[in-house]
């Protein structure tokens, strides 16, 4: 039998989200609790032979997103994370977490930092498989353009959580991005 996991839900000004993390209390999935199209696939192929248990809080993770959501972007710098993926899919999600709260790149700037300046449409899809939402900020990749391009939780969230941190980190990233 593989390592238990744990879930929970946390309210947010921007829906529900549902929340998987390891015994260790590294989060495994942060998925949008309305999007059972994309979790259920996933949880169905990540965690196949898991067992779940419910465990309120889990193990700090939710009240930490709660002062992500009250304006304390650094909180997200504390959560580990343990996303099953490719090397180079986890390589993509390192270099996410490398981006500054309240600013924003490109799938080809991404590209670049991995020293693969072609692998922009590689790039895009790892971005779209990553399993932690928000904590693994996919949000914050855009069109070279500026422009607002997909997200798993749909653009509207896309748009308020980059809203969210500019008006927090000082900086008016929508501005600069096109809404799509």
């Amino acid at each position: 039998m593989s390592e238990p996991l744990f879930l929970d839900r946390v309210e947010t000004p921007i829906g529900e989200l549902l929340l998987v993390a390891d015994a260790r209390g590294a989060l495994c999935a942060l998925e949008f609790h309305d999007k059972p199209e994309r979790w259920r696939r996933d949880f169905g192929r990540r965690f196949a032979n898991a067992g779940f248990s419910d465990k309120r809080g889990l193990f700090g993770l939710a009240a930490t997103l709660k002062r992500y959501f009250a304006g304390d972007l650094a909180a997200l710098d504390a959560i580990e994370t343990a996303a099953n993926g490719t090397d180079f899919q986890r390589a993509c999600w390192r270099n996410l977490r490398k981006i500054p709260a309240g600013t924003t790149t490109s799938y080809g700037a991404l590209a670049k930092k991995l020293g693969k300046p072609a692998a922009m449409r590689a790039v895009g899809l790892a971005n779209g498989a990553n399993p932690i939402a928000i904590v693994v900020p996919c949000h914050r990749v855009v069109g070279s353009d500026g422009s607002l391009t997909g997200y798993g939780g749909g653009l509207e969230r896309k748009r308020w959580l980059l809203a969210h941190e500019a008006r927090h980190a000082g900086r008016d990233l929508l501005k600069k991005a096109k809404h799509a």
